[in-house]
């Protein structure tokens, strides 16, 4: 499996929704994709045809000693789906210090789905450090950090690069991380000017923009992706390249099946 992390400095900057579309976007290529739900939020579910009464998830199964295997949703676009699921206060702490004490949590459980080389794991994080930002690191072959172009964001770049680095860098598996700014109106002017600071020192990184777009809040309203609701839409173009974009950067199988069995065989 190739495991990409999706990671924020901060919220309000869309990442859910850039989960949610840029994992459409790839399994419309052709690429089996599984996106897991890590954000307590359980949001990630809502873009993609799950009942907002549903409460099975991950971190529901994992207190109740449950495998994932009968947890996965079927997305109308051909997303696979592990949400992760409603919990009181009392469990959430609960879960959150199981995390903390099993540092192998997601990697146990990930090698349990039975996927393939090539198929592509999408982590959706809470923005911030976090336990289950750390699991998703410790499992990832990419970080796509979400940013706007605007001042907040450009300032803790590398804050959130030196995470990544802490918890990713001495990883052989490790391909690197990349910066995906979101909601984009090159109509104000500062949003341009903090784009072109971005391009200036982080240029090789930026794996692309998305444009602000209605209609992709729009389609989160009809729980729908972008290609769902507006295919032809500014922003899904910009989520089509971003996939393009990925799917060249990201290793042969052959190389990333060398890494997993070095990893499971340490």
């Amino acid at each position: 499996m190739i495991v990409l992390t999706v990671a924020s400095p901060k919220g309000g900057v869309g990442k859910t929704s850039v989960t949610a579309n840029l994992a459409a976007a790839l399994a419309a290529r052709g690429r089996r994709v599984v996106a897991v739900d890590l954000d307590p939020q359980n949001a990630l579910r809502l873009h993609m045809g799950v009942p907002p009464t549903e409460i099975s998830g991950t971190s529901r199964s994992t207190l109740a000693g449950e495998p994932w295997g009968r947890l996965m949703f079927q997305a109308p676009h051909g997303v696979r789906l592990l949400p992760f699921g409603e919990l009181n206060d009392q469990d959430m702490q609960r879960f959150e210090v199981y995390l903390e004490e099993h540092p192998e949590w997601l990697a146990e459980h990930l090698r349990t789905l039975g996927l393939a080389a090539d198929d592509i794991v999408l982590i959706d994080t809470p923005p911030g450090h976090s336990p289950y930002l750390r699991q998703a690191l410790a499992v990832a072959h990419r970080v796509l950090i979400v940013l706007l172009a605007d001042a907040a964001s450009y300032a803790t770049i590398p804050q959130i690069s030196r995470l990544v680095d802490t918890h990713c860098a001495q990883r052989r598996e490790f391909q690197g991380s990349h910066l995906l700014v979101n909601q984009v109106d090159t109509a104000r002017h500062l949003a341009r000017d903090v784009l072109n600071a971005m391009r200036a020192a982080y240029g090789p990184r930026i794996l692309g923009t998305i444009h602000s777009d209605q209609a992709v809040s729009e389609a989160l309203a009809y729980d729908q992706t972008v290609f769902d609701y507006a295919p032809h839409s500014v922003a899904a173009l910009d989520f089509n390249h971003c996939a393009d974009k990925l799917l060249n950067l990201l290793a042969p199988p052959s190389l990333l099946r060398s890494f997993l069995g070095q990893t499971s065989g340490a």
